[in-house]
């Protein structure tokens, strides 16, 4: 039975709006190189090599990370990835990011190995304000990551599960002083242990 023009126009119109919300994740890394990265020059800092479509951050003394070198949003966007510790016992693949004129990390398995959370709010570190959580993070085994930054609010989740909701009006966004700011404007980092990232992809929100 065909459908009657009038229906099958809006049947049409409804899917050519739907189809931007579903294609439009954006690729960060081509899973062969660094293209579009560069390696974050902490110091001491071993080489970041590409093996099986991942990245490797290799252990470092105590940092090794990659820093974007081509445009990315400053707010309203979502970016996922999925990521690995692969040896040690810290964090594997921090992330920091922009909020507006500000930046921020998202610390993955800090101080010991299983604190998560935002460095820095109003000067306190991830382990010390209200965005601390607690997650066990099993070696060699890939966890997905996603993060939503709005004009209102910072939302994280790991393999689905939220373990951040701030709400950043009123507050001081800042880094950690020190070496983390070569991660600026976006970068993944790892501090003593080694890490792995694959499937970094950003989209922009209306």
């Amino acid at each position: 039975m065909s459908i009657p023009r009038p229906v099958a126009g809006i049947v049409l119109v409804c899917s050519l709006w739907a189809q931007p919300d579903v294609q439009d994740w954006k690729p960060l890394f081509d899973g062969k190189s660094l293209q579009g990265w560069k390696e974050s020059g902490f110091a001491r800092q071993p080489s970041v090599k590409v093996e099986a479509g991942s990245i490797v951050l290799p252990y470092g003394e105590p940092l090794t990370g990659i820093t974007r070198t081509e445009p990315f949003p400053r707010i309203n966007y979502e970016l996922r990835f999925d990521a690995m510790r692969v040896k040690g016992g810290d964090f594997f693949a921090s992330l920091t990011f922009p909020v507006g004129e500000s930046y921020c990390t998202w610390v993955t398995g800090g101080w010991g190995g299983d604190i998560v959370g935002i460095s820095s709010i109003d000067g306190w570190d991830a382990s010390d304000n209200e965005t601390r959580s607690y997650y066990y993070f099993d070696t060699n085994r890939w966890y997905a990551f996603r993060l939503k930054v709005t004009g209102e609010r910072i939302l994280a989740w790991i393999d689905n599960r939220p373990v951040v909701n701030l709400k950043i009006e009123g507050r001081s966004l800042s880094l950690r002083p020190g070496e983390i700011k070569l991660s600026a404007p976006l970068g993944f980092a790892s501090y003593n242990t080694t890490g792995a990232l694959r499937k970094i992809e950003y989209r922009r929100l209306r």
